[in-house]
């Protein structure tokens, strides 16, 4: 069994390795105050920095907004654009009932705005076209930090039309059916519109305004499993019918060749006959 390891004082490990005297007191502590004084020049320029990155992120966010205009142009032109890029947005999707659906397909125009200050919040605006389901032609939420520096958010009151109401029918039929279903339905995704209850984490708003809108297209344009696997199945089908239809010809082929071989054992059956 070995000896135990022999404790180091705080004297040795105050000593240097080529075995000098170890350093005093007051060294340490000036070392200290030296390392704290580096220290707050390290945090200053780093404030600094914020101060500049944001200044920059302001001139371009400016800059980035005539093209976002045009973008907004373009994509009017294009049927169902944005309920399209909602529903193959994974996160997105994930909050999306099929009524929820529907009611996107009057949706013709997102608009994420950050306030002029950048830190201090955004807004996303929803357009929508006349509608069965609410009053609204346009539908914000808006993010911001109120002045005690928390987080905070409020939206628009949704008009609903009469039974119409997605967000109560929504919990009425989770209620009803909870007990045999076994595919829950997410809740609504207008109930988005009435919780304020953790501005700070805001999952939906965060994903519209860092992953959506800086390019919608990307998720617009990713196709449709449904499709791919409808087209891998007509693969499948034209191969089989293909192999098929290589299987009656070689069996068309056995057949021809043995007619030929009873055609001439025929043949010699009747000129033994003759002689």
């Amino acid at each position: 069994m070995s000896a135990p390891a022999a404790k180091v004082s705080q004297k040795e490990l105050n000593s240097n390795h080529d075995g000098t005297d170890e350093i005093s007191d007051k060294e340490q502590q000036e070392a200290i105050e030296h390392i704290d004084e580096v220290q707050n020049e390290i945090d200053r320029l780093n404030e600094q920095a914020s101060e500049e990155i944001l200044k920059v992120e302001q001139k371009y966010n400016k800059l980035r907004q005539p093209f976002f205009q045009k973008r907004s142009e373009l994509i009017a032109k294009i049927p169902n654009f944005w309920v399209t890029t909602f529903v193959n947005h994974p996160q997105v999707s994930a909050l999306l009932g099929e009524e929820d659906e529907e009611a996107l397909h009057y949706l013709t125009r997102v608009e994420v705005t950050e306030f002029e200050d950048i830190k201090s919040g955004y807004r996303i605006d929803f357009y929508f076209d006349e509608n069965p389901y609410f009053e609204n032609k346009m539908l914000s939420k808006e993010f911001h930090l109120n002045e005690s520096g928390d987080p905070s958010s409020k939206s628009s009151e949704i008009k609903w039309k009469s039974g119409k109401d997605l967000t109560k029918r929504s919990s009425q039929t989770q209620n009803k059916a909870s007990r045999k279903r076994q595919h829950e339905e997410p809740e609504s995704f207008f109930t988005w519109f009435t919780d304020h209850s953790d501005a700070g984490a805001d999952e939906l708003g965060e994903v519209i305004k860092d992953d959506i809108w800086p390019n919608p297209l990307q998720y617009y344009l990713v196709p449709d499993m449904d499709d791919e696997e409808g087209e891998g199945e007509e693969d499948d089908d034209d191969e089989e019918e293909g192999g098929l239809e290589d299987v009656d010809e070689e069996g068309d082929e056995d057949e021809g060749e043995d007619d030929e071989e009873d055609d001439e054992g025929e043949g010699e059956e009747d000129e033994g006959e003759d002689d």
